[in-house]
């Protein structure tokens, strides 16, 4: 696979961001943290990696997320709200110091099983969301 040109990724970023501004109705954590997911994925994924045709299937995923509040709106709003919380967890935990070995087991687990299946959607549908 090539790699793309500058001028594509950086339109497929602005349309990944103008997506998702949409689908969160411009609300401000969500906005945040999906701004900040975005350019975490285009700073760190190699430029050779990028897929024109599920770029186009998210985008495309978004738009229906921005449309009605139905399935894909509440994955959206799911995502953003489980990032949120993750960025706030080492907030928590500094706060809460009596975590056990067996809570820590508890959410590595639960965080395996999100993953697995946010990537499975991902490869079903032929999309690139996280």
């Amino acid at each position: 696979m090539s790699t793309p040109s500058p001028q594509k990724i950086i339109h497929a970023y602005r349309h990944l961001y103008r997506g998702l501004l949409h689908a969160v109705q411009y609300s401000k954590p969500a906005r945040y943290i999906a701004r900040d997911q975005l350019r975490r994925a285009f700073r760190v994924e190699d430029p050779s990696s990028f897929n024109q045709e599920k770029i186009d299937r998210t985008v495309e995923f978004l738009g229906f997320a921005a449309k009605e509040a139905g399935l894909e709106h509440r994955i959206v709003r799911n995502l953003l709200h489980t990032a949120y919380w993750e960025k706030k967890k080492h907030i928590l935990e500094r706060k809460d110091k009596k975590i056990t070995t067996v809570q820590r087991q508890v959410q590595g687990t639960a965080k395996l099983h999100y993953q697995m299946t946010l990537a499975m959607l991902n490869d079903s549908m032929g999309l690139c969301l996280r």
